[in-house]
């Protein structure tokens, strides 16, 4: 089993969920080297090095995306979108955490490559149980390409 960390890039505009999840994070003692945006355009920046993500030390390439839908500016379908179609994005898998439980979303987010739709639990203990499962997953069991970070 693979126990090495992994970068975790969080999309959320809500500051109290970024937080909480960071928490959870640690709470669930899962190994990641943590990220945070908060919203679509600073996704596809951080993503693509621009502005304050040029430095790959700061803003390195995420193994894992945790998105938001709802966020301003561009939304998590539309990111996810963007991802998706960018040849050097596409193989990020993108896990979609929101509070929509809208099936339209749920369709729209697998049709454009999500590769998980999770609402978000309602409570932190809830948060932690999740991010100890994700943790799990992610970096226990999945194994990843060797990344040059490009």
């Amino acid at each position: 089993m693979n126990t090495k960390a992994i970068t975790i890039l969080i999309a959320d505009d809500d500051e109290d969920d970024r937080l909480l999840a960071q928490d959870a994070l640690a709470e669930s003692r899962v190994l990641n080297k943590l990220h945070c945006v908060e919203d679509g355009v600073e996704l596809l920046e951080y993503l693509n090095r621009e502005g304050q993500y040029q430095d790959k030390c700061n803003s390195p390439r995420p193994d894992l995306i945790l998105l938001d839908l709802n966020m301003p500016r561009k939304d998590g379908r539309e990111a996810l979108k963007e991802i998706k179609e960018n040849p050097n994005l596409k193989g990020i898998p993108v896990v979609i955490l929101t509070t929509s439980k809208q099936e339209e979303d749920k369709i729209k987010g697998y049709n454009l490559g999500a590769a998980s739709y999770i609402t978000k639990p309602v409570n932190f203990e809830g948060l932690v149980e999740l991010m100890k499962v994700l943790g799990k997953y992610w970096i226990e069991f999945v194994e990843f390409p060797v990344s040059n970070d490009d």
